[in-house]
């Protein structure tokens, strides 16, 4: 008794197979798959698959790591702001829920001085997966910074963190696991909410625990 959706982009290569009902075991499971000359191919890891490397990205672009089922994938959040040209701003998301991402702008102007009030914003995952877990909520919003402000991120840095409507970050389930995953794959140091950084040691990363939304985003950035 299973219930499962087949996502993805025709434009794209990558279609999703995600599990929304599972008597049998976990939900929200998903197989990532590539098509092909020959038909879908399994695809062994996301995470490559999402993420183009660990190097330098333009202003606009951050990585996180999301939990799908029982694993975790690296996912990049891209960011495009520009000024407008219509009397109300559009807000459009790929990928992300659009109620989210407003409440995201009005934390980044609340909280960070971000003033992007009367600019267009565009908000992409890359690779046409869609996101539904809170965990990138300070990926996306240091994406949406770093383009307005033509800040790049600092390179093999990831960002994790709910964002409560005070401006702070909240815990994130099975951080310890996302972490192993982007030290796995390069990735040596992480923005993480400071709840959640006690005991975690990971071999091989450096970790940046942080209360805010205000402290966390100077960290994210090249000087």
């Amino acid at each position: 008794d299973t219930v499962i959706y087949f996502e993805g982009d025709r434009h794209l290569s990558y279609r999703v197979l995600r599990a929304v009902k599972n008597r049998f075991g976990a939900t929200h499971e998903i197989g990532v798959f590539e098509m092909g000359a020959e038909g879908l191919i399994p695809v062994d890891n996301p995470s490559l698959a999402f993420v183009q490397g660990h190097g330098e990205r333009d202003p606009g672009s951050m990585i996180s790591c999301v939990w799908e089922g029982t694993r975790p994938i690296l996912i990049e959040a891209q960011a495009l702001v520009s000024r407008t040209h219509f009397a109300s701003p559009q807000r459009i998301s790929m990928g992300f829920d659009s109620k989210r991402l407003s409440v995201l702008l009005a934390l980044l102007e609340k909280f960070a001085g971000v003033e992007i009030g009367m600019q267009d914003v565009f908000v992409n995952m890359a690779g046409g997966i869609r996101v539904e877990e809170p965990a990138v909520d300070l990926a996306v919003a240091a994406a949406v910074s770093g383009n307005h402000l033509g800040r790049r991120s600092v390179p093999a840095t990831l960002a994790i963190g709910e964002l409560g409507l005070n401006g702070e970050l909240r815990r994130v389930p099975q951080l310890e696991a996302r972490l192993r995953e982007a030290a796995r794959l390069g990735f040596h140091a992480a923005v993480i909410p400071e709840a959640d950084a006690a005991k975690l040691r990971i071999k091989g990363m450096e970790l940046h625990p942080v209360k805010k939304l205000s402290e966390a985003l100077p960290l994210l950035y090249q000087s």
